[in-house]
């Protein structure tokens, strides 16, 4: 039987709060190596794992606007170009997201299946995920809306629930079974409840069906999810790789999950047991529970020393970590943050990162490292009126010409070779070599040669932040963006 081509939807807008300080706003988990065993990203290791289904072509991925060169260079680093990558102004749920990316995937087929998943969930048996898509096919084909769950092998309250009308097989048999509820995330007793009976199974976000059967239950169930989602899509505008929505339309989206817009509705919900080590990698603990731990039953990741460290998760992303006669705790190093929290608090983190964001403590959402189009810069040292930066120019790439009202900079080159355009003077720069730049002066910084640029920034100015900032030319298309 030949059938539709399947298009993967990668849904890449989460922050990751729960895995601060090394995910965060800014730079959320989606596009970090979690785990040691991999030096792929979970976005990465998400698109790899499609490659051995049949018949599957390259994804639509939905991401935040903030993060599309992130986005762009990640699938490029792994050989894959996106039908799309669709930015969004804001989030706006599952719903919206996977209402768009279905709208966006009949220009491309006439009724493609549509494989859904999460650009940050692990999977340890890839084979039983692939089985378990193949088995999806012939419920879909009959215009089910399919969702694999899990069957939970611990009482987890950080996961939702999927209920289905009878029990999962006792046998590894991969069969359609009709959802008879959802439930959010339970409490501990009803979590405990839940694994004892092969009726329930933990949600895993992931789905499968014809493009036209959820847009024609989530026009039935969410009217407004579709009519704005749509009104969004017209308005599109083509930028680069990118398509960006429009946000005046995208705004009214109303901000809800496709399990509460159109599952908990849908006579049309079949849930398939998935027989594979799943996570969600939602926190601290649960990275710890799917690495390999040593014989004291902890991970040990980093510029690390650890003497009768038990049952704990150590990390350091820079500096020595010491660790000694500690057990069931979390401590993760960077550049600028260290958390040490026990085990059994690592739900609780979300909140901790709120707090500091009440504070307006930058560490909450910003990294050191900021990635742009053309490259990175870390911030080094800072004080009121100077700030000091390592920036890193990819070989091809520049800078925009800009100008700055409120500061000056000063740069001096530690690799490579700068070709540095000042008030239309253009001149190159070795290593050691500097030159200053004025307030005011329009300037850009290009990459010419073959290997990394990477030169040392010093600002000096009333006002340091990254606003101040007036683009005239940009060949990523950011005149009005960062």
């Amino acid at each position: 039987m030949i059938r539709n081509p399947i298009i993967p939807i990668i849904l890449c807008g989460g922050t990751g709060t729960r895995l601060w300080p090394l995910s965060r706003k800014s730079y959320p988990k989606q596009f970090l190596s979690i785990f040691s065993d991999n030096k792929n990203s979970l976005l990465q290791k998400t698109q790899n794992r499609l490659n051995g289904i049949e018949n599957i072509i390259n994804p639509i991925i939905v991401c935040n606007e903030e993060h599309r060169f992130i986005v762009g260079e990640q699938m490029n680093a792994i050989g894959i170009k996106p039908l799309s990558i669709m930015l969004e102004p804001f989030g706006r749920n599952t719903a919206a997201a996977i209402t768009i990316a279905a709208l966006k995937s009949i220009q491309y087929e006439k009724d493609p299946y549509l494989l859904v998943v999460s650009s940050d969930h692990e999977i340890k048996i890839e084979e039983e995920f692939i089985k378990t898509v193949n088995h999806s096919l012939k419920y879909a084909d009959l215009g089910n809306i399919i969702t694999f769950g899990v069957l939970p092998t611990y009482p987890e309250t950080g996961y939702g629930y999927i209920k289905g009308i009878e029990p999962f097989p006792v046998s590894k048999e991969i069969k359609g079974i009709q959802i008879s509820k959802f439930i959010e995330k339970p409490d501990i007793k009803s979590a405990e409840k839940f694994i004892k009976d092969r009726h329930y199974s933990w949600n895993s976000g992931i789905f499968i069906f014809k493009a036209k059967t959820i847009l024609n239950e989530v026009k039935k169930f969410a009217p407004k999810v579709l009519k704005y989602c749509s009104d969004s899509i017209k308005k599109e505008v083509i930028d680069l790789d990118f398509q960006r929505l429009d946000s005046k339309a995208f705004k009214k989206v109303p901000n809800i999950s496709i399990d509460v817009a159109v599952m908990e509705n849908t006579k049309l919900g079949i849930v398939l047991p998935f027989y594979s080590k799943w996570s969600d990698v939602g926190n601290w603990k649960s990275v710890w529970e799917n690495e390999t731990k040593d014989k004291n039953n902890s991970v040990i990741i980093g510029p690390t020393y650890a003497n009768n460290v038990k049952n704990s998760y150590l990390r350091s992303e820079n500096r020595l970590l010491v660790g000694i006669g500690i057990k069931n705790l979390i401590v993760v190093e960077t550049n600028d943050a260290v958390l040490i929290a026990n085990m059994t608090e690592a739900q609780n983190i979300k909140k901790v990162v709120e707090d500091l964001n009440k504070k307006n403590l930058s560490e909450a959402e910003l990294h050191r490292k900021i990635i742009r189009p053309w490259g990175s810069y870390i911030s080094i040292a800072e004080e009121e009126n100077w700030k000091v930066k390592r920036i890193e120019v990819k070989k091809g790439a520049s800078l925009s010409l800009q100008s700055h009202k409120y500061r000056a900079e000063h740069w001096i080159v530690v690799k490579g070779v700068a070709k540095v355009e000042i008030e239309k003077k253009i001149f190159y720069l070795e290593k050691n070599q500097s030159t200053y730049i004025p307030i005011g002066a329009k300037h850009r910084l290009s990459n010419e040669g073959n290997e990394t640029l990477t030169l040392i920034e010093v600002q000096s100015g009333s006002y340091l932040e990254e606003d101040d900032i007036e683009r005239f030319e940009d060949i990523y298309g950011r005149l009005h963006k960062i």
